[in-house]
């Protein structure tokens, strides 16, 4: 009676093992995006709405040798999103790398801008933009620098296209001229930052550029699609190059990486990865995932302190965006992850009803916890 059944059921057995041999194992990103956490599976039954790209990065070492495996999901530079804050991360290292190359003026040297009553430092405006992403802390690095020398800049490295066109919440903001920078070489002299005439803002030749079915101007609502042509554009894998080229400069050519002293470079891995309280900000207020999205972004308890990110976010018009680095230093693990969503189901912008804290951060969390859980099974 046992042999039959056995020989009865050894078909199935071995259709099973047939079928399982078939199936091949889910690589980290697809496990997650094909994952049954409800937060996921939200936004995946429609990504194309959320207009979802994801790029991520597993870091493997070898001795003295790194490599990058790389997968990605729905990328496409040609689709523009708005990258918000997310602009702010190219802003930073830039204005640590111009500083660098001047003989008189240092990254402590306290400045302020012609008709600002702020006096700051290069270094304090790339703590604020790592901790908080203040607005004001970008539109000083932007007067500094000028469109015309970032994206320059940028071209020459070769992270992919880009185009930085205007300053963050302010009136005229791609007027093309920058406001004067007024530097102290000492308590009693001062010396002048030139202003600079840089090429006037044109449309952008990409697709989606045309976005929902209404905005605000004002109080007024205008029913037709905003024109998002004309601001900034940081596509995914663009913003996913300058981070590989902040975490291992060595895997790419003098060119292609930041020109920073290694102290600014061990200084902006420190600001990028400082939880807001480090850094004097009430603990309260801005909790430590406060632009820290990925696996952490949905809760506002205390990070695990074996776990660092080292990221830029960005959120603005429904989009959110989250470039990091993560380490996790228990489980010996890394990876680089970059993603952006759109949550604007009312198709309306500027009507500040975005679906951020019930959508798009609850996808963007678990995603990175997804990601993390398939790295230490690995």
């Amino acid at each position: 009676m046992i042999n039959a059944i056995l020989r009865a059921s050894l078909p199935a057995v071995f259709l099973c093992l047939i079928s399982c041999a078939d199936k091949q194992p889910s690589t980290p990103l697809m496990a997650a995006v094909e994952s049954d956490a409800p937060v996921i599976k939200k936004v995946m039954n429609n990504p194309e709405a959320h207009e979802v790209q994801i790029l991520f990065s597993e870091i493997d070492r070898h001795g003295d040798s790194v490599s990058f495996t790389d997968e990605s999901f729905r990328v496409n530079s040609d689709n523009y999103f708005y990258p918000a804050s997310s602009v702010k991360f190219p802003i930073a290292l830039l204005a640590l790398e111009n500083i660098a190359e001047n003989d008189t003026i240092l990254s402590t040297s306290k400045f302020f801008v012609e008709g600002d009553s702020v006096e700051t430092t290069i270094r304090e405006e790339v703590k604020k933009i790592f901790a908080v992403s203040d607005n004001d802390a970008y539109n000083r690095l932007f007067e500094f620098l000028g469109t015309d020398q970032i994206n320059s800049r940028l071209e020459e490295m070769n992270i992919g296209p880009v185009r930085i066109a205007h300053r963050l919440s302010v009136p005229d903001a791609d007027v093309p001229q920058t406001r004067p920078l007024v530097f102290y070489l000492n308590d009693t002299t001062l010396t002048q930052w030139p202003t600079t005439n840089n090429t006037p803002v044109t449309p952008l030749n990409l697709n989606k550029t045309m976005k929902g079915d209404g905005y605000y101007a004002g109080d007024s609502l205008i029913r037709e699609p905003m024109d998002f042509s004309r601001k900034n554009y940081l596509p995914v894998a663009s913003l996913h190059n300058l981070m590989k080229r902040v975490i291992l400069p060595e895997n790419f050519s003098q060119e292609e990486t930041f020109n920073l002293k290694e102290s600014d470079r061990e200084f902006v891995l420190e600001a990028m990865s400082a939880l807001p309280y480090t850094q004097g900000y009430d603990r309260k207020e801005y909790y430590d995932s406060y632009v820290k999205f990925f696996m952490f972004g949905d809760t506002k308890e205390p990070m695990p302190e074996h776990i660092k990110v080292y990221n830029k976010v960005g959120f603005a018009y429904g989009y959110l965006t989250d470039c990091s680095y993560i380490r996790d230093e228990k489980n010996d693990v890394e990876f680089i992850l970059t993603a952006t969503i759109h949550v604007n189901e009312d198709r309306i912008y500027n009507d500040n009803n975005y679906e951020y804290e019930e959508v798009g951060i609850p996808f963007l969390a678990e995603l990175g916890r997804q990601i993390h859980r398939s790295l230490i099974k690995q």
